[in-house]
């Protein structure tokens, strides 16, 4: 479970993220959405301790995540193409991830081989630096790179944006693989609406920071965001 704590960001006094109490149970498929600058990427900042909350905290499976790094054994993500390392090529780039986290050559190959679809020939083999990828592809391998490992948690910033419709086709089907698994925490951010709504069984509205709606998601849920964004 994760459970946030009267978790406040502030920038020279402008105060960008105010969760008071959120909890998300283990096994979850959560999204979060909003607008620019809603505070959807700084929270997941701060649920990864990349950046330091102002004020609270969060804890990750009874873990306070500013204070021990013990969460991160089972937590992976995949923010943006900065969570990659430019001069490997993918190859070099999943073999390094896998030895993080313990896995060797051939777990991270047979992991691999479940993903050729999703890759679309367009990955492996090609003998290129990631920083010579495409933004689609980046996020392909970055995507992948998160699921290393089996982790408990895995954190996904608007995994959708930058890749064509057949790969967000096979995407989705990925992320309710993985929340089919009851120990699986999913944590989806994204700006489509119907993306999120077919993969994420509860999503949050982020506004200016503070959470505005916490809907379970049902045949109800596309219209009623669509209604709050529309206003």
């Amino acid at each position: 479970m994760i459970t946030i704590h009267n978790l406040t960001k502030t920038y020279s006094g402008n105060t960008v993220l105010k969760i008071d109490d959120l909890e998300i149970p283990s096994g979850s498929s959560f999204g979060l959405v909003g607008n620019n600058g809603a505070g959807k990427t700084t929270l997941f900042s701060c649920l990864l301790d990349l950046i330091k909350a102002s004020t609270g905290h969060i804890e990750n499976n009874g873990v306070q995540v500013d204070q021990s790094e013990e969460w991160k054994t089972y937590t992976s993500a995949f923010i943006d193409e900065t969570f990659l390392i430019g001069y490997l090529t993918a190859e070099e780039y999943f073999y390094f991830i896998g030895e993080l986290r313990g896995q060797n050559k051939a777990d991270v190959d047979a992991l691999l081989g479940q993903f050729q679809d999703f890759f679309h020939g367009e990955i492996l083999g090609q003998k290129k630096y990631l920083r010579d990828l495409s933004k689609g592809n980046q996020k392909k391998v970055g995507i992948v790179a998160a699921l290393i490992g089996k982790p408990k948690v895995v954190i996904l910033d608007e995994p959708f944006a930058n890749l064509d419709p057949t790969t967000q086709i096979r995407l989705k089907k990925i992320i309710k693989e993985m929340v089919e698994d009851p120990n699986v925490t999913v944590l989806v951010s994204s700006h489509d609406l119907v993306h999120v709504t077919e993969v994420c069984k509860r999503i949050v509205v982020l506004e200016k920071g503070e959470v505005v709606k916490d809907l379970m998601t049902s045949e109800a849920t596309m219209q009623e965001l669509e209604a709050h964004f529309n206003k």
